[in-house]
């Protein structure tokens, strides 16, 4: 279990073996690291590894994406100081596109998740999609399952199994228009093709059934459409990238 100390407001301020991912890492004058990462108990957080890129820190070798990790800091402002870091089991390291989806899903949480915000479901959704993609999982379902995901867990669950006016069920042979601030309404006019998607995709993307190729296909156009609301602008690097791997 999670050690704290105090009160909430004071856990705030310390926190002793946090289950934590690393999300991302740059460099802090000479020898120092800012991590951003992602804590089951407080969301995402920026801590500041003292002296930790010297060749004899012991956090050296332990900041590292993808792995489980327990965390211990003390902050009283913005940016946390990082007082211990530790193994907390083990995944097969990602490669290949599943080192590039693994790096999608951490530039999702770095753009979208506000600091300081816990999201303790989230948090195990992201710990299982790593393993998934670890253990050669489809990558395109890991992907659109977690997307669905953290669009919900931000307030902006998608609407998938009812028409967005009439609350009629979504019917899998009709092609439907999902307008992003209401959900799917029945598509009127062939022409009009903007955010069109069959129903089935629509109940599929509902119960994470990806075995259909235009399943996934429209399931990554809409759901890529509505991160996009989320980001207003902002371009993920990543996407590009995955894209020309092989548009996953």
């Amino acid at each position: 279990m999670p050690a704290f100390s105090g009160s909430w407001a004071m856990s705030k301020r310390r926190a002793e073996h946090q289950a934590a991912y690393v999300l991302h890492t740059y460099a802090y004058k000479e020898t120092s690291l800012i991590v951003e990462a992602f804590a089951r108990n407080f969301g995402r957080v920026a801590l500041l590894a003292r002296g930790a890129r010297r060749p004899r820190s012991a956090m050296r070798g332990v900041l590292l994406s993808f792995h489980p990790l327990r965390l211990g800091w003390s902050s009283s402002a913005e940016l946390g100081n990082l007082i211990a870091a530790e193994w907390s089991g083990a995944l097969m390291p990602l490669g290949g596109r599943a080192l590039m989806c693994g790096f999608y899903l951490n530039e999702l949480l770095l753009r979208l998740l506000p600091r300081d915000d816990p999201h303790e479901a989230l948090f195990e959704v992201y710990a299982d999609s790593l393993r998934q993609l670890s253990e050669g999982v489809a990558q395109a379902s890991v992907l659109r399952s977690f997307e669905k995901r953290l669009l919900s867990e931000l307030g902006y669950a998608p609407l998938l199994e009812r028409e967005a006016v009439s609350g009629a069920p979504i019917e899998p042979s009709r092609r439907y228009v999902y307008e992003p601030d209401r959900g799917p309404m029945p598509l009127m006019n062939s022409s009009s093709q903007d955010m069109s998607v069959s129903g089935q995709t629509l109940l599929d993307l509902a119960a994470d059934e990806f075995g259909r190729q235009e399943t996934r296909d429209e399931a990554r156009m809409l759901l890529r459409s509505l991160i996009g609301q989320r980001l207003h602008g902002q371009v993920l690097h990543t996407r590009a990238v995955l894209r020309e791997l092989s548009d996953l």
